[in-house]
């Protein structure tokens, strides 16, 4: 089984069905057996029937009854004149027919309905879509976000790229993935995203200046929404910061960083692989203390302080003004998972 695009103006929605080829060789294969089977019953009881030219009744003879019959075309040349072959007639071609029927006009009905159940399956997310993800780019940096994103619990559902290039979208859906064709800096395209009910933005493009309009399009449409955008050029960073982006990566800088640690300190560079690659035996996450057996506000089980975000302070592990947790402390922690 694999996925097929579901496409109402600029939204496409993953659903699973079989291909259409294979659709099509089925419902053929499956119309074909209902015919030999008919041609099998009337010829296994051909005594019972009688030709009109008084010839007796052979396999392709049976077989042209078998077709004239279930597509109801009935020219009446050959006839059951039995009582036997009447009731076989009754209880095993007359269904016959009537699947028959079924699976020609059933495909029809198909065809002709499909623009509107994609309507309404779009509708239908319209309705129920908040809270979710919009990564706006799906190239290689996108495509590792998203997957962090649901490293992190978020299900497929909850996830709308928004690409301008086809392939990309063909991508993301056939990872389950709800897809957006167009320009993310168009107010138009985001709202397809429904991007003022979501949760957070994460912004991808390959350009900075249009890293920039994507924010400030999506900080216009949703003031409350958690935007974390890539940059290129450290001298950028300023402007997406006023653009409306609560994080901004300078992924160039990252980069090259990580090359001079993998230069002097490869054994260094693992471990920052592992806290990356999320779902390892290391994980960054942010998270609220909790209550220990001595009374006193730490850490969860299992994981390691690295620093303490409090009344818009980082305070690392050893600052001096750090103190005992507090209740409004979040913990930014590394958890140890099975390695």
């Amino acid at each position: 089984m694999s996925s097929k695009r579901v496409s109402v103006d600029l939204v496409t929605l993953p659903v699973r069905r079989q291909p259409p080829l294979e659709a099509v060789a089925r419902r053929i294969a499956f119309a074909l057996a209902l015919l030999v089977f008919t041609a099998v019953v009337v010829y296994l009881g051909r005594d019972g029937y009688t030709d009109t030219a008084g010839r007796p009744i052979g396999f392709l003879d049976a077989l042209y009854y078998a077709s004239v019959t279930v597509t109801t075309t009935g020219y009446g040349d050959i006839a059951a004149v039995t009582g036997t072959t009447r009731l076989t007639a009754l209880l095993l071609i007359t269904p016959a027919r009537i699947l028959f029927l079924i699976l020609v006009v059933g495909t029809t009905v198909e065809v002709l309905t499909e623009r509107s159940r994609q309507l309404l399956l779009t509708q239908r997310w319209r309705r129920q879509v908040k809270d979710h993800h919009v990564i706006c780019g799906y190239g290689s940096t996108g495509e590792a976000a998203t997957k962090a994103v649901l490293a992190q619990g978020a299900e497929p559902a909850s996830i709308v790229v928004v690409d301008s290039v086809a392939a990309a979208v063909e991508r993301a859906t056939e990872s389950g993935l709800t897809g957006v064709l167009g320009d993310a800096s168009r107010v138009a395209v985001l709202r397809q995203a429904a991007v003022e009910h979501a949760a957070s933005v994460i912004v991808t493009p390959n350009r900075d200046d249009t890293a920039v309009l994507v924010t400030l399009t999506a900080r216009e449409l949703n003031p409350d929404a958690h935007i974390v955008a890539a940059v290129r050029e450290k001298e950028n960073l300023h402007l997406l910061r006023q653009s409306g982006a609560d994080a901004v990566i300078d992924s160039s800088a990252a980069v090259g960083r990580l090359l001079g640690l993998a230069t002097h300190t490869p054994s260094a560079l693992e471990v920052i692989d592992d806290l990356l690659e999320a779902g390892t035996s290391l994980e960054l996450a942010e998270v609220e203390p909790v209550t220990g057996a001595d009374g006193r506000l730490v850490g969860p089980p299992d994981t390691a302080l690295v620093e303490v975000l409090r009344n818009g302070r980082r305070l690392p592990v050893g600052h001096p003004d750090l103190g005992p947790l507090e209740h409004t402390d979040r913990l930014v922690v590394v958890r140890f998972g099975p390695s």
